[in-house]
């Protein structure tokens, strides 16, 4: 088991900008970097102290590469809900990525199957350096929910009653959350070369606590990271009950 790297920051800012340094320093020294994104509110300040430090610098971001955990099934990139939204209004929006470099599975896809088999495929062809992932209270990392087996690729997921009640906060009721979604899976998120996981806030406690106790069990998805030999956890104050 790999010991991973934790840094602690003392605010949900500083936690931020710490992360954004990492992946900036990253674009900077391989211009061909191939990321690997998340969504959620935590790493929403991740993406503005970047998108500052990218043009601050006029940095060249024309052979970046850029691929999402996941999407909701039954959401165009229209849907103020969805993650292609989500990823334009918080990052692409305010850096230049060429959009053909972008790349975020359809949940609209006529046939889901070959959707996610192609994504897998992408990965593998491209490779993924460095990956960004939040964690759910339940320790899910995407939409890989406790249970999920270790061995699992990009797939179709149905998501938890606890998921959905998680995300409701976003849409007009309950309701209205998707039931399902399209995840890389936990095999695909280990192919990156270095993972940046980023735990914020007093209700990730439990789940950063049980993270790093570090028992692996596909009951709590994340404890695979365990696993991955060049992992770096960051994370604030509350997350750590300080």
């Amino acid at each position: 088991m790999t010991k991973f790297t934790e840094i602690k920051a003392s605010t949900y800012e500083e936690m931020s900008r710490e992360a954004a340094k990492i992946i900036f320093n990253d674009l900077k020294s391989k211009k061909d970097t191939v990321l690997g994104l998340a969504t959620g509110s935590t790493p929403e300040g991740m993406y503005d102290a970047l998108s500052n430090m990218i043009n601050d610098v006029d940095l060249d971001l024309s052979e970046v590469t850029t691929f999402n955990l996941d999407e909701y099934v039954g959401l165009d990139e229209d849907n103020d809900q969805s993650y292609h939204y989500f990823m334009e209004k918080n990052l692409f929006s305010k850096i230049d990525v060429p959009k053909e470099n972008i790349h975020i599975l359809n949940g609209v896809a006529d046939d889901i199957d070959e959707e996610v088999k192609e994504y897998e495929a992408l990965i593998d062809e491209k490779g993924i350096d460095i990956q960004v992932l939040g964690i759910g209270r339940n320790g899910h990392i995407a939409f890989n929910e406790p249970g999920t087996s270790f061995e699992s690729l990009t797939q179709r997921v149905k998501l938890t009653d606890e998921t959905i009640e998680d995300n409701a906060r976003f849409f007009e009721k309950k309701e209205d959350v998707p039931t399902e979604a399209l995840s890389m899976g936990l095999a695909t998120i280990m192919k990156a070369k270095k993972i940046i996981l980023l735990i914020s806030g007093s209700n990730k406690q439990e789940a950063r606590n049980l993270f790093v106790s570090g028992e692996v069990s596909e009951d709590l998805p994340v404890s695979i990271l365990h696993n991955h030999p060049n992992v770096i956890l960051l994370t604030d104050s509350e997350a750590r009950g300080e």
